[in-house]
């Protein structure tokens, strides 16, 4: 269940940073029990940044498959070693 606190609570920035190191997710900030805005660890946002990259490479790949855009393995790999000389 996510963590919900009122922004009143962000005064208690060492409480607040130690919920961030300790959370398995994003803490959201309500204001007039509303939402306002999602606080987090810094490993945690760039995991999150690094999810992001591998999905949107996933769909780069998807649509370039759906588009007909493969090339043949073998041939890849062999251009790959004769540029790198490997």
């Amino acid at each position: 269940m996510p963590k919900i606190i009122p922004i009143r609570d962000l005064k208690n920035t060492s409480e607040i940073s130690q919920m961030c190191q300790e959370a398995s997710e994003p803490i959201y900030i309500t204001k007039n029990g509303y939402g306002d805005m999602v606080i987090m660890s810094v490993k945690m946002y760039e995991e999150k940044l690094y999810m992001l990259d591998i999905y949107n490479k996933l769909a780069a790949a998807e649509t370039q498959i759906a588009e007909g855009k493969v090339l043949e393995g073998d041939s890849s790999l062999k251009s790959i070693r004769e540029k790198y000389n490997v």
